[in-house]
């Protein structure tokens, strides 16, 4: 081999290895736009607003089905057929979801539901207790480094069994069967700093625990959220109305 063809050689490595450092660096997709934090919780609560009046759009969902509203009824979608068309095209290559929303992973609290979202919208880690483990917390890293996310919703609900088995488990003095264990560990702080209180204390306390250990996660999180590219925030949601109140945005 020619000095030549080595030195080629030696630069196509190299420009290589930059093109997938700056893959690794930033979002894979960095041609789309970026929603805001601010912009991403006013959509949430906007969709609420339309699942709990009982006025739901349902967007983005199967093809199936957004073919007979796109071409039945999407003007009340706020959406043209040639727009549902696209949206379902987009989502066959990628996808770009506005927020993360880290769920209890109850039957009866479906965030893509509960905030009128559709496929594509919403990045969903579902975990008894809405906890983080490596994995979970993987998962939203993974949302936040490579989907460009930029808000982060730690989601409790009313009546959580999660919650309610430890506070009982940890009453009682006993351990939890098997695997559930690791879940009432890691919601014991919240139990022990509301013992005095009603189960919703407790379940506000264990989401706003979540949501201070993500805000405080290294090496990805911390960081964003310190400058202010990041928003981590607590809400709660009401089995009786369907609504959710936002704890805290900060």
């Amino acid at each position: 081999m020619t000095k030549t063809r080595i030195a080629l050689l030696v630069l196509t490595v190299g420009v290589l290895s930059c093109k997938q450092l700056a893959c690794a660096a930033g979002p894979t997709h960095a041609d789309q736009p970026i929603v805001p934090p601010a912009e991403a919780i006013s959509r949430l609560k906007e969709g609420n607003g339309r699942y709990t009046s009982g006025n739901p759009q349902h967007p983005h969902e199967s093809s199936e089905e957004r073919t007979y509203m796109a071409a039945a009824s999407y003007e009340n979608l706020g959406m043209t057929a040639a727009g549902a068309a696209t949206r379902r095209a987009e989502l066959k290559r990628s996808q770009h979801p506005f927020a993360i929303v880290l769920s209890c992973s109850d039957s009866r609290v479906p965030p893509e539901i509960v905030f009128d979202q559709g496929l594509g919208d919403l990045f969903v880690i579902r975990v008894a207790g809405n906890v983080i483990d490596d994995q979970s917390l993987g998962s939203i890293e993974y949302g936040i480094d490579h989907l460009a996310v930029r808000l982060i919703v730690v989601l409790g609900h009313q009546r959580c069994g999660a919650v309610k088995a430890a506070r009982e488990t940890i009453a009682a003095k006993t351990e939890a069967p098997g695997h559930i264990q690791s879940l009432v560990a890691a919601i014991q702080p919240a139990v022990e700093a509301t013992a005095k209180e009603d189960l919703k204390a407790t379940v506000d306390a264990n989401v706003k625990n979540v949501a201070q250990a993500l805000r405080s996660s290294v090496p990805i999180l911390k960081s964003k959220v310190d400058s202010g590219e990041l928003k981590v925030v607590g809400a709660y949601y009401s089995l009786d109305t369907g609504a959710v109140s936002f704890l805290d945005e900060k």
